[in-house]
């Protein structure tokens, strides 16, 4: 029976062209490997090696058995590799949202009930997301639309909305609100990996331009240095926190105001548990907002 350390040693030597070459290279000693390349040649059964005077050399058999050792090798650790990520897969619980706002009160949640899962997140398209789910490339989408199929769990529990921040020596500072057609034409910093929104602000103001930054102290620090306009949200982190000459003005087009939705399969009673979760944790905020109202 072939054995996998015998292999590695015989490519190893395959590489290197000498016994003491492959032994430092294995950190092994020459006697050893002297005595795992007789025993290759024992396991295959034919010679593999010209043996002259302090010397051992592949004969053609002998490369064909290392070019077979390889793929072998390669199979070993292809299977290594993908029994590890099953594992994984079975403890990880992966997640893929249309924007990063819904992930800051879903990744906290998701961790208190599921103790026992790694939690993972990424962005992606919102088309993709509902085959990804149902196919179990995924097991949580968040949306900002509905999504139907059979087998699939779709509820509202987020709700976002856009605002522009300008500052306060701006032509449009002082409104109470702002359209996108209003804003069409002006110049915007805008973060990277935002999700939709991205393709939603460039669809909705076509003539305005976009400085994307990918770094967060550049961003901050152009907010400080320049009078580009710049978007935030009210599940922003740093709503309450903008520079003293900047204000924020809603925009009210139906579409800069967005209710995410969870998505999962119905089968996942896991994540279904989760989704329940966060359906209650919604009506409360709700009951709360509308008491707030009232008074």
């Amino acid at each position: 029976m072939l054995d996998l350390n015998d292999l590695e040693q015989l490519t190893a030597f395959a590489d290197c062209g000498t016994l003491t070459g492959a032994a430092e290279a294995l950190h092994i000693s020459q006697p050893t490997l002297t005595r795992t390349m007789k025993r290759v040649e024992e396991d295959f059964g034919v010679p593999l090696f010209r043996r002259g005077k302090n010397r051992l050399e592949l004969n053609e058999t002998g490369l064909q058995a290392v070019a077979q050792a390889r793929t072998v090798l390669a199979a070993a650790r292809g299977a290594e590799a993908q029994v590890r990520a099953f594992h994984a897969r079975l403890h990880t619980v992966a997640v893929e949202s249309c924007a990063p706002a819904p992930l800051w009160s879903l990744l906290p949640l998701l961790s208190r009930h599921m103790p026992d899962r790694t939690i993972s997140s990424s962005l992606a398209e919102p088309a993709d997301i509902p085959a990804r789910v149902a196919g179990g490339a995924c097991d949580i989408g968040v949306l900002p639309w509905p999504a139907e199929g059979e087998g699939l769990l779709c509820l509202p529990f987020l709700r976002e909305s856009l605002s522009v921040c300008v500052r306060s020596d701006h032509p449009l500072a002082g409104r109470n609100s702002l359209t996108f057609a209003e804003l069409n034409g002006f110049n915007f910093l805008l973060r990277a990996e935002i999700g939709f929104w991205t393709g939603l602000c460039r669809r909705s103001m076509p003539a305005s331009r976009f400085l994307v930054q990918t770094d967060e102290q550049d961003f901050l620090e152009l907010i400080r240095a320049s009078s580009l306009l710049f978007f935030t949200t009210d599940l922003a982190s740093d709503t309450m926190e903008l520079p003293p000459d900047r204000e924020r003005i809603p925009i009210t087009d139906p579409e800069a105001s967005v209710t995410y939705l969870f998505l999962c399969r119905r089968s996942n009673k896991t994540c279904r548990a989760a989704a329940e979760a966060l359906r209650g944790q919604a009506g409360q905020k709700s009951a709360g907002a509308k008491k707030s109202e009232a008074l």
